[in-house]
């Protein structure tokens, strides 16, 4: 069998922790593995599979990386494929997941074009939003519907429409789509709990402590310090992610996950979905990244 490639990003090669335990995981399977930039020169054909994994600095010159998903998958098998980047790689994802009847986070998609005083007015004080049910809040998010590692969010009480409006009219006038969402408090107790799924079937789940402070700057950096413990997610958590993976477009991916937070009423919604480039958390699953080398095994075998 051919070797299959690990694909992460010059910036990322000292931050990705999943790494290394995957290519551990992935010899101790008798496969050869190696690491390799996305956007360096590789002859992608001389790899049975391209495993997506760490390609974190993707988000400013997104154009380029889906031109090279696309080139990529003509030259090997590319998990997840082209297609489920396109789709997952833009958040009004979640517009589609609301019509299938998932329960998602509140949220307000603003477009390019729109004026950042108006769209800010409806959402704060008319309570208009494009999927999610109406609720009441003292704080809210504001972060780009293309981006990734928290990079370009931040959290806003509702009277601080000054900075709030600067930021956002910062990435309309970048031509980029913006979202506002509630800001659930449960985060600040609870966190957010990321289920992973290989293959369609839950192999562990995560713990993430709160990221966004109230006050603090955009995050620089690839993405924010992240507080991660294991987490046992309870039965209606279960259900979501379930929810979250029938309704979407594509079944069977390689690797999955859904980020969950409790609404006001303590019910699961669905904070996005990583299909790309998620860190998948092998430290906190015990056998988790033998279980993924033994998944990109079958879907890497010759057909």
């Amino acid at each position: 069998m051919l070797p299959i490639a690990l694909v992460t990003a010059q910036e990322a090669l000292g931050l990705d922790q999943d790494l290394q335990p995957l290519l551990d995981a992935l010899r101790a399977e008798g496969a050869v593995a190696e690491a390799h930039c996305w956007d360096a020169d590789v002859d992608w054909s001389r790899f049975q599979a391209a495993i997506l994994r760490s390609t974190w600095d993707y988000v400013p010159r997104l154009p380029v990386f889906l031109d090279w998903c696309a080139n990529t998958a003509k030259a090997t098998r590319l998990l997840n494929p082209p297609e489920v980047v396109r789709w997952n790689t833009d958040k009004h994802y979640l517009l589609e997941l609301h019509r299938g009847g998932v329960p998602v986070v509140p949220t307000r998609f603003v477009e390019p074009g729109e004026h950042p005083i108006g769209a800010l007015e409806t959402f704060l004080h008319r309570g208009e939003f494009s999927v999610g049910r109406p609720m009441a809040f003292r704080e809210f998010v504001l972060k780009p519907a293309i981006g990734a590692g928290s990079k370009d969010a931040a959290r806003y009480a509702v009277d601080d429409l000054a900075h709030a409006q600067d930021h956002l009219a910062r990435l309309l006038s970048q031509g980029r789509s913006a979202m506002l969402q509630p800001y659930l408090a449960s985060v600040d107790t609870r966190g957010e709990t990321a289920m992973l799924a290989f293959e369609g079937h839950f192999s562990h789940a995560i713990r993430k402590g709160p990221l966004l402070r109230r006050g603090a700057g955009l995050v620089e950096g690839l993405f924010a310090p992240e507080e991660i413990t294991p987490r046992a997610p309870t039965p209606k958590e279960h259900r979501t992610a379930e929810a979250a993976l029938r309704a979407m477009p594509f079944s069977g991916l390689l690797y999955a996950r859904i980020d969950l937070i409790e609404d006001e009423a303590g019910l699961p919604v669905v904070l996005e979905l990583e299909l790309t480039e998620p860190s998948l958390f092998f430290a906190q699953g015990p056998g988790s990244a033998e279980r993924f080398a033994k998944a990109i095994q079958r879907r890497a075998a010759p057909e």
